[in-house]
């Protein structure tokens, strides 16, 4: 009896486990990917160069894509301009009449979206890896002719962003969770144990005192603890469904409500905000790094970590994307329309237009200081660090994602074992029926 249970579990979450194993499996190639280096560079001259040049855009590069740019391995530029190519494309679906054409049509215009952005990512690609091979070139790292190197680095790192692309969609699809944002997690999360030594060796060495290195682990935790809190919030709306007749019966009226995020976008903002700062300075340092006296490496100083350009810059795109993406995915109108045909109403509110002004005035208001949240959780490491001169780099950024794709991961799995488990309901209901009869 035991042994048939188990097997009835087994079968009854087969489906996610193997969704799961594919996650697992995808994300050890994303790892692999990374120690592959590119051909033509010698490893322990780019070692030192980045040693000595690591922090700022590059640690917040080299972060987002797992240190793959430390190695300069296949996978260096990473996924970021994918990101910046579904910026640009959907920032222009906003302002194009044939763009917002295709986004009513459904599954049809929802590819030719998806089109219109992996040649958009070629594009970024191509750009970003000429802008690398160029820089890695001027340091004096590479061993092969020039021709030869560009030509190389260029193939291997579009073709690596592209793959990297290509497994986030299969993660999407095949796994659970966004697979871009997973991707970025897995990298994340790749350079947390080597931060950790980096933190106790300079513990050891007297570079930080034991006082300020318990600080930082206990101000991590507490940021931790703010993010939970902060992304569990809820504003509850109720709402009130009036008597119904169904065929000779009337249904009574229910009570329930809506619940509204108090982040609604997620970590999309901090995400595009980076990587709207990350595009144009990176290609600064790289064409103006050969002189500081040049106008592009005067922008690129200005556009580096903890300067008043970037926090200003920072901050300005993420409370911006958090209203632009929180618009794209709620439609208060829609919502209303739902609500009055499904004959519910918010209490105190006419259905129809009422409705759909007081939806948007309280998403407005959530969207404000879910916006103030994240700006100030992603801005206080960078202040911290500035303030306290700590000699390496802590992001709000990366702890953020880090936290928010967790609780949505879990959330997920959770979500899925209980569609799981009704269907599993339903189908013994069936076969119950059907023995019956």
């Amino acid at each position: 009896m035991a042994t048939q249970q188990s097997l009835s579990g087994l079968a009854k979450f087969g489906d996610l486990k193997s969704r799961v194993l594919f996650l697992l499996g995808a994300l050890i190639v994303f790892r692999i990917g990374a120690h592959i280096p590119v051909p033509g560079v010698d490893a322990a001259a780019l070692a030192k160069l980045y040693e000595s040049a690591g922090g700022g855009v590059l640690g917040m590069l080299n972060m987002f894509s797992g240190g793959s740019l430390e190695r300069f391995s296949i996978f260096a530029i990473g996924i970021m301009p994918y990101i910046s190519a579904s910026i640009i494309v959907q920032l222009a679906s906003e302002i194009f009449p044939s763009l917002k054409l295709l986004k009513k049509e459904g599954e049809a215009g929802r590819k030719i979206i998806t089109k219109y952005t992996r040649y958009g990512t070629v594009l970024l690609a191509l750009l970003q890896s000429f802008g690398v091979a160029t820089f890695v070139f001027q340091q004096g790292v590479v061993v092969t002719s020039q021709f030869e190197f560009y030509v190389s680095t260029i193939v291997c790192l579009v073709t690596g962003t592209m793959f990297l692309m290509w497994l986030g969609e299969q993660i999407t699809e095949r796994g659970i969770g966004n697979g871009i944002s997973l991707i970025i997690t897995a990298g994340i999360v790749s350079g947390v144990p080597s931060g950790i030594v980096q933190l106790w060796t300079l513990t050891r060495q007297g570079s930080i005192s034991m006082l300020m290195a318990v600080s930082i682990v206990i101000g991590v935790f507490i940021l931790i603890y703010a993010v939970v809190f902060f992304e569990s919030a809820q504003r509850k709306i109720p709402v009130h469904y009036a008597k119904r007749q169904i065929g000779n019966r009337i249904a009574q009226g229910q009570n329930t409500h809506m619940p509204f995020k108090l982040n609604m976008a997620g970590v999309i903002p901090p995400i595009f905000a980076s990587s709207i700062i990350l595009f144009p300075s990176t290609i600064f340092s790289w064409f103006g790094s050969t002189s500081t006296d040049s106008l592009l490496g005067q922008i690129a100083a200005l556009l580096q970590h903890g300067q008043p350009i970037y926090i200003l810059l920072f901050s300005s795109a993420i409370i911006f994307f958090c209203y632009f993406y929180t618009a794209l995915v709620f439609s208060p109108k829609e919502m209303a329309e739902n609500l009055k045909k499904s004959g519910a109403f918010v209490p105190g509110i006419r259905p129809g237009v009422q409705t759909a002004k007081y939806l948007e005035t309280v998403v407005l208001r959530l969207t404000f200081f879910g916006a103030l949240y994240i700006t100030i959780i992603c801005l206080i490491p960078e202040f911290l660090t500035t303030a306290l001169n700590i000699p390496f780099y802590l992001g709000g950024t990366s702890l953020l994602i880090l936290v928010v794709v967790t609780m949505d991961f879990s959330t997920q799995i959770a979500s899925y074992r209980m569609t799981q488990q009704y269907e599993h309901l339903m189908k013994r209901a069936d076969m119950r029926s059907l023995s019956r009869k």
